[in-house]
């Protein structure tokens, strides 16, 4: 049984009412509903009594109350005293973000900040072309990645934000004047290469190696840094992919973004090395999830 089922049980048992248990944990009376007959099915019988007008706990209600509620004050009294021990310890905490999504991530941010104002947060810029290996190294203690990374030593937390894809390409390129592209177009198109040990689970994100129908895609020039991505394809080299953020933040006269209409929307998070065991990295992915 998850927590959050757990919360709304003990929350239904105190209230003895649908609408008002939603209204106080900020959720739908359906959803209380579901989860009640989610754990009557896993208990194997009613543990609240309905009717019309009022709903009362069965006998068995009554003893999972009893039961769980003494466990759950346990573990929410364990969570709070070791968030109140990361906040008054202090510590620096390292954080590598990319170019604009830095911004797009600053309400999780100042979230934290307001939690653990002792901890000293340094803010580090990430390669686009090698966001790994600065983490690996133990440079910075997180990173703001994009998914998925599926690499055995690092842990991903949740998601913060999605972003959907553009493509970058010279003013005078062929493409430059479309509304959008899709991905099948991609097999026309010269994309760069990355001088760098990037996944690619992690590339293919941005830039496929083959069309939906299986066509090859190109790939061109090799660069190793951001704004060797933007001078190689203003040269008009070579077409790059982005999240779409950036044709806000890196406006060049002599480049376009064109919407890719059938690409997934890039999802972003945060990541560390799963053997660290400092807290700080812990407490900025649940600032994250708003808890």
């Amino acid at each position: 049984m998850e927590l959050r089922d757990i919360e709304i049980f003990l929350t239904l048992a105190e209230e003895l009412h649908f609408g008002r248990t939603a209204e106080r944990l900020h959720i739908t009376p359906s959803r209380v509903s579901h989860v009640i007959k989610k754990q009557e099915r896993r208990i194997g019988a009613p543990l609240f009594e309905r009717t019309s007008r009022t709903v009362r706990l069965t006998p068995a209600g009554e003893q999972l109350s009893q039961a769980l509620r003494p466990a759950y004050r346990q573990i929410l009294d364990g969570i709070d005293e070791v968030s109140a021990s990361v906040r008054g310890s202090g510590g620096t905490l390292t954080l590598g973000t990319m170019g604009p999504q830095g911004w797009m991530i600053r309400d999780t941010v100042e979230r934290f900040q307001s939690r653990h104002p002792a901890v000293r947060l340094v803010h580090s810029e990430l390669s686009t072309v090698d966001p790994l290996t600065p983490l690996r190294s133990g440079e910075i203690d997180v990173a703001h990645l994009w998914l998925p990374v599926r690499e055995p030593d690092i842990t991903v937390g949740p998601v913060t934000h999605t972003s959907p894809i553009m493509l970058i390409m010279a003013t005078t390129h062929p493409y430059a004047d479309r509304e959008s592209v899709c991905l099948e177009d991609y097999g026309e198109l010269t994309f760069l290469a990355h001088r760098s040990p990037i996944p690619a689970s992690m590339e293919e994100v941005f830039q496929p190696f083959r069309t939906p129908s299986g066509r090859p895609i190109a790939r061109g020039p090799e660069v190793a840094e951001w704004d060797d991505i933007l001078k190689v394809i203003s040269a008009g080299q070579a077409v790059g992919a982005t999240a779409a953020e950036a044709a806000r933040f890196y406006p060049w006269p002599n480049l376009v973004y064109v919407p890719v209409r059938d690409a997934a929307p890039c999802r972003w998070a945060f990541a560390w090395r799963t053997d660290s065991h400092n807290p700080l990295v812990r407490a900025l992915a649940e600032a994250a999830t708003g808890v």
